[in-house]
């Protein structure tokens, strides 16, 4: 049974879409799902439990302590990672929301030592003319300058995964027909997170690699012309001793501003 509300009484709707006895549930203007809705598309309860404000704010530091030891590596360990992990971090990236529900994104994963070799060899060239040949600007390169990035990109060789994120501009239906998707970016945006979350929940370690420009990635790996590369993600266990930049991020008082009356 879902919840909705007509204006100054509150009803239940009824999974066929009928009205049911009324609650003491906050009121609603315009009900969600419409009776008419709820009829003609399936919806079922959100079942969740409301938690004690004590362990919603226990669970939030501990989530944010964890989140805050996640760090882009460089040097990856050779170990193997079995594919189960990939299929989970996928499947998790997988519950994000995107525009109608469209999901327009696919994770393009190769454990291939030759087909690693052949993105590298592209990669490094593209990376070789961004960094020698002053494809990226000289404030470009300066803002780069104390993470050490060079061309050379080794790590998509020893990392035992190349997971490769590509963004879905259209739909291709089975008959040829194509169907279009909304919000493609943000949409895949929000699943990256979430995939590079649920690595480093994991225990795993990744590295958000964008060579520009990317082109050659669909290529290399085969994909359909409605798919464009959005990033590319080597995975695995980072390496015993690696190091990464002592970065430090930004405060709470930088990134989140309350507004408490119209401007």
């Amino acid at each position: 049974m879902s919840s909705i509300l007509t204006p100054g009484t509150r009803y239940n709707v009824g999974m066929d879409g009928s009205e049911q006895a009324p609650s003491e549930q906050a009121h609603y203007e315009h009900p969600y799902p419409s009776p008419e809705l709820a009829a003609a598309h399936p919806f079922v309860e959100y079942a969740v439990e409301r938690l004690p404000e004590s362990e919603m704010l226990e669970r939030a530091r501990a989530f944010r302590v964890e989140a805050e030891r996640r760090r882009s590596v460089r040097l990856f360990s050779p170990d193997p990672v079995p594919r189960e992990l990939l299929e989970e971090a996928v499947l998790a990236a997988s519950s994000g929301p995107s525009g109608a529900h469209k999901q327009p994104w696919t994770f393009v994963a190769t454990r291939d030592p030759a087909v690693k070799a052949a993105i590298r060899a592209a990669a490094e060239e593209e990376e070789r003319v961004n960094y020698l040949e002053n494809r990226m600007n000289a404030e470009w390169q300066e803002a780069l300058a104390p993470l050490g990035t060079d061309h050379h990109k080794e790590f998509l060789e020893v990392a035992p995964w190349i997971v490769v994120l590509f963004e879905q501009r259209y739909e291709r239906r089975p008959d040829g027909t194509t169907r279009k998707n909304y919000y493609v970016k943000e949409s895949t945006g929000i699943a990256a997170g979430l995939f590079i979350t649920a690595l480093h929940r994991m225990g795993l370690a990744t590295l958000t690699h964008t060579p520009s420009p990317m082109a050659f990635l669909r290529t290399l790996l085969g994909r359909p012309d409605n798919e464009r590369p959005f990033v590319m993600f080597p995975v695995g266990y980072p390496l015993d001793g690696v190091r990464v930049p002592d970065l430090v991020r930004k405060s709470l008082d930088q990134v989140f501003v309350e507004v408490d009356r119209p401007s």
